[in-house]
Order: structure tokens, then C-alpha cells, then sequence
């Protein structure tokens, strides 16, 4: 979609949704994040449209409506082969919950629809029935000179709604705009931060999440930091801000709190989840810190650090309601980022540490560890081809080997399992797990003694010379 003479150029699909409202008398705009990405040069991935038929006027125009938010005057309709959302113009009083409107009503034309809405770059709306231009709040304007303001007053917007300084601060990390200056400061007060701290975690994360696919999360997190959001949700992290780590040794330029938005920042876009991690992966930094003179130098040591940060992620991953899958997953990579890879480790060095952090996670985890390292200088150290990067493409290429090898890497590769050792007289429990285990453990350091006879002629050994002893 592209701008002729003031007016946007629809495709095809939208201009026969437009003539539906038509033929029954109705008209229909485009809103939304649609608009705001046709000025932004974007393709819209999906659309919203605005319109004064009700939505039992719009269940009865199309064959296929489901009814995703009725109450609010919103029904998705499936047209030709697309989703469109469309909500009838309404406006919106009493906010109580801090989110929900109390009342909804609809209303008359389409200005009125854009007065309710957050900003001022999503407050535009295209009629479909010419693809004329709708914009009474100067959002393109706002758009062109990237900058967030809200529609009207900002204490009054932010009060209705206790996402939405949630959801400008998202919006300003993932599209690089600067949120205007009243509207900014209009976040600290006391009474939006109540506000704000009265939206569901769910929505808190999932808004959190938007803003890790950002090209620089970590200015989000620092927005949400200055304003105070950051505190409402996740206070662990105010212990970071101030907890130094440059000492005389120079390891660190950083506090704790800038090293973890520039990992933040330095970590795989495409992977939000792991942006995460590398948000928390240091976390518990402040509560392992000791200080102490070696030969009149000062030396800050953080041993431990990974066990703290992995109890407090988790604490925080828990409380934000994240599945036990992705708790599981962040919590394993920060718990294990801090190995410590040498080409003097032996081949059962490198299938022990594949086995420990798991094959499916060997590639997030060396993604962490130069998260971890950019966020040293805020700078990637893969440009300057560092020493320590080159370890790791070592380790990966080392890895790499091994797991083509189809090395033993756990016991469901063994050659033997628990039903042969039970069938040669081993009995089910304890020792039959204790030998196996023994087994694979004697597989790892030596791949060529996984064969069959070998092993159950071992495991015999074993159960003799250890099992029967201690049973006599």
C-alpha cells in the first residue's frame, strides 16, 4: 500500500470488504497498528476496521463471524482466506479496573472512535470506501517526527487504562521513537504507577515480551526503569543499579544494571525468550558480591552468581506466569552460562557438557555467552574476532563432531538397557540404575566400548564385585 494524492492506495481484498458495509448502507475504516505501519513504510500484518454497523449488522452481512469480544462491540470476520477484526465505532467511560472500560457506547462517526484510542500515531483511520485520510489528532505528524503522545490529556489517558504506559514504553523500544516530553513524565506520578500496578501479570508480560523483539529492548527496560514500571513488576532488579563491578583488574566498565540491558541488547532478535535470559542472567550479581584487597588492589568476586540469578529468575518468571517450559529453559541457560571452555579440554569434556546443558540447548547457551560479552563493553566482540569468541566457534565446531559422530551422549543410546540387565539377573532398583549410569558414565570417556557383549560383561563385573558385596 502506497500514498497517492493524500489518499492510500488499498488492495483489493479491503475494497471488497468495503463494498459489504456499502450495499447495506454502512461504512467501514482501516485503524490501528495497519495505518500506523502504512506511514511507516511497513506491510501491515494484519487489519482492523472500524464501522458504524453494530455487530449484529456485521454477523448478519458475512457467512463466517466469530464473536471474539461482542461485549465490547468487536467480531472477527474470516474473508476471503483473512481474519479482519471489526469493532463498531464506540466510545468508552469509566475505567475502575484500571483496563476495562466500565460502560461502552457507540458511537456516531468515526472521529468520535478515534478520540478513545491511546495515541496519537494510532488514531488515524483510512476510509476503505476511497482511501481517504482520517487524522485529527496530527498523528501523522507525530509519526513522521517519531515521536509517542497521547490522544488528549496524558494523566487522563494513562488513568483510564494502566497498560498503556506499559504499552508506550513497548512502543517507543520497538519503533525508536521518543515519547513526548508530558507524556513521559506523566508515567512517574504516583497515581499512574498505581494504576499501572494494578494490570494483570499476564499483561504486563506479554507486553514485556512485544518489547524483547525490539532492535533494543534494553531502552525499554530502561524506560521502565526511570519511570518506575520496572520496580512494580520486577523490584529485584533495583539491586543492580549502583552494584559496581569495575575494579583494578578492569574485567567490567559497568554496573551490574547497564551489563544486563546491553547484554539485553546484544542478544539474537529472533529470540525473544533468550533476550530474556540475558536480561537475568547476572541478576543475582549484588547478593554474591564480595569485596576484598589483594597487593593493595581492590577485587570485587561474584562467585556463585549463577545460582542466585537462576533462584531469582525463576522467582520472577514464576510471578509473571510464564509456562514451566520457558521458566525451565531461561532458568537452565542461567544457571550454566558461566563455563568456562578450553581447547585443553578432552572430547568426554565436551560430550559431559553436551549431556549437562542438553544438545537442544547448546546453541542458546553459546547465543548467552556472547550476550554476556557484549554486554562487557556494549560492543560485539565477534567484530574484533576476540580470543574468547574464537573459543567458542571452537567449542561449537568441537560439538558439532560429536554429535555427528552419534557419540553415546545419554542411556537411551547405551547398547544395553535396564530389560537386558534384568534378564541376565540383575534385579529391577537402585543398583540397576546405579550400573547403568556406571555404564554410560565408562561409554563417554571411551565411545568405542559401547557394544553389547562388553557392556553386559561389565555390568556383571559390577553388580558382583560392588552390589553383591555390599548386599553380603
Amino acid at each position: 500500500m502506497f500514498i497517492v494524492n493524500n489518499k492510500i492506495n488499498l488492495p483489493d481484498l479491503l475494497k471488497k470488504f468495503c463494498s459489504v458495509f456499502q450495499e447495506a448502507g454502512f461504512s467501514s475504516y482501516l485503524v490501528g497498528g495497519a495505518v500506523r505501519d502504512i506511514f511507516l513504510e511497513k506491510e501491515p500484518s494484519d487489519y482492523d476496521v472500524a464501522t458504524n454497523a453494530t455487530p449484529q449488522d456485521v454477523i448478519k452481512l458475512f457467512r463466517f463471524v466469530v464473536p471474539t469480544g461482542i461485549e465490547h462491540g468487536t467480531v472477527t470476520v474470516h474473508f476471503m482466506g483473512t481474519e479482519i477484526e471489526v469493532t463498531t465505532f464506540r466510545t468508552e467511560t469509566g475505567y475502575s479496573d484500571g483496563r476495562h472500560p466500565d460502560t461502552v457506547n457507540y458511537a456516531a462517526t468515526i472521529e468520535e472512535d478515534l478520540s478513545r484510542r491511546d495515541f496519537t500515531m494510532n488514531a488515524i483511520a483510512v476510509n476503505l470506501a476511497d482511501g481517504s485520510i482520517v487524522d485529527p489528532f496530527d498523528g501523522r505528524k507525530d509519526i513522521k517526527a517519531k515521536i509517542i503522545r497521547t490522544v488528549g490529556n496524558a494523566h487522563d489517558r494513562f488513568m483510564e487504562d494502566g497498560l498503556r504506559p506499559v504499552r508506550a514504553i513497548r512502543f517507543a523500544a520497538r519503533l525508536g521513537f521518543k515519547i513526548e516530553d508530558e507524556t513521559y513524565s506523566a508515567i512517574s506520578k504516583s497515581e499512574i504507577l498505581k494504576k499501572t500496578g494494578s494490570i494483570s501479570v499476564e499483561r504486563f508480560r506479554d507486553e514485556l515480551m512485544k518489547m524483547m523483539s525490539s532492535n533494543l529492548p534494553g531502552n525499554g527496560i530502561r524506560m521502565m526503569e526511570e519511570t518506575g514500571i520496572l520496580n512494580l513488576f520486577m523490584p529485584e532488579f533495583s539491586k543492580c543499579r549502583g552494584c559496581i563491578q569495575a575494579d583494578d583488574r578492569g574485567y567490567h566498565i559497568f554496573d551490574v544494571m547497564d551489563h544486563l540491558i546491553y547484554a539485553c541488547n546484544g542478544c539474537v532478535k529472533e529470540k525473544p525468550l533468550l533476550r530474556f535470559a540475558a536480561l537475568l542472567h547476572d541478576i543475582g550479581k549484588p547478593d554474591a558480591r564480595t569485596e576484598r584487597k589483594v597487593d593493595g588492589l581492590t577485587i570485587y568476586n561474584f562467585y556463585n552468581h549463577e545460582k542466585y540469578s537462576e533462584k531469582i529468575a525463576r522467582e520472577i518468571m514464576t510471578r509473571l506466569k510464564f509456562s514451566n517450559a520457558e521458566i525451565n529453559h531461561v532458568c537452565l541457560l542461567v544457571e550454566n552460562h558461566m563455563f568456562h571452555y578450553e581447547s585443553g579440554w578432552s572430547d568426554a569434556a565436551v560430550r559431559r557438557f553436551i549431556i549437562r546443558v542438553g544438545s537442544e540447548n547448546i546453541e542458546d547457551l553459546i547465543d548467552l555467552r556472547l550476550a554476556d560479552m557484549y554486554g562487557k563493553y556494549n560492543e560485539d566482540v565477534r567484530i574484533h574476532d576476540s580470543p574468547a569468541c574464537q573459543l567458542l566457534i571452537e567449542l561449537m565446531d568441537r560439538i558439532k563432531a560429536v554429535q555427528e559422530s552419534n557419540n553415546v551422549l545419554s542411556l537411551k543410546s547405551l547398547a544395553v538397557n535396564g530389560r537386558d540387565l534384568m534378564q541376565m539377573g540383575i534385579p529391577a532398583g537402585k543398583s540397576l540404575g546405579f550400573i547403568l549410569n556406571q555404564l554410560l558414565d565408562m561409554v563417554i570417556e571411551n565411545p568405542e566400548d559401547n557394544d553389547r557383549e562388553k557392556l553386559l560383561a561389565i555390568a556383571k563385573n559390577i553388580y558382583e564385585e560392588n552390589i553383591s558385596r555390599n548386599m553380603n
